[in-house]
């Protein structure tokens, strides 16, 4: 064991004892400088200038102000003329809710309110718009029964009233009618029925044709189906 060490510290001794000793120890040494890669072929050639620099490394142009760039960002909050921006706005909301009522009327879905909208409430529209609906009649009919009523003949007043109520009970009875032949074609159509797509008809067969929003988009008698 003491040889072997001691043949291990001669060694050392004898690697040490060849150095020069003017040279600096090694960990005192300067790294070696790296030579710089060759030039590859890029997107741009040699010798010419790139993101708008010239040959010498200038850009060729003088670098704007930071005033100068806030004014370039800077947007006008109020406008000069407020008549005329009033004026223009007044203009393009007018042509939205044209927009807007054309799209409705038309049974646009991107109009459509909650009401309205899905392919059920169409479908229900449809079928009311199909058939002859008594009750589409109801309002003409009260406001002549209101005009007749006054009448200085009471018996007539009286009969009146009765031909009202008649109205009504057969307007109910075909609105009953149509809406459960309805709720049997939703269920052939579509499997279920949307919550409220019964009445959502009846109250439709109530309105006159014209005054129909969404208006008519089918003859009578061309069923959905």
């Amino acid at each position: 064991m003491t040889s072997w060490h001691s043949g291990r510290l001669v060694g050392c001794f004898d690697a040490r004892s060849q150095l020069n000793p003017r040279d600096p120890p090694p960990w005192a040494r300067a790294p070696r400088p790296i030579p710089p890669s060759p030039p590859t072929g890029g997107y741009k050639r040699q010798g010419q200038p790139g993101g708008g620099r010239t040959p010498e490394g200038k850009k060729g142009r003088p670098t704007p102000t930071r005033k100068e760039q806030e004014a370039a960002r800077r947007r006008p909050l109020i406008p000069k003329d407020r008549k005329a921006a009033k004026a223009e706005s007044r203009i393009a909301e007018r042509e939205r809710r044209a927009q807007a009522q054309a799209g409705m009327a038309a049974g646009d879905e991107r109009y459509l309110g909650p009401r309205d909208a899905g392919p059920q409430r169409r479908f229900a529209r449809d079928w009311v718009d199909s058939r002859f609906n008594i009750g589409e009649y109801v309002l003409i009919f009260l406001l002549l029964i209101l005009v007749l009523m006054f009448l200085p003949v009471q018996s007539v007043a009286i009969t009146l009233i009765w031909v009202v109520y008649g109205y009504i009970i057969l307007c109910v009875i075909d609105a009953i009618i149509m809406s459960n032949r309805l709720h049997a074609a939703l269920r052939r159509t579509f499997g279920t029925v949307q919550p409220g797509t019964r009445w959502y008809a009846a109250m439709r067969t109530f309105t006159m044709r014209r005054m129909r929003l969404p208006k008519p988009q089918v003859r009578r008698g061309e069923r959905p189906e």
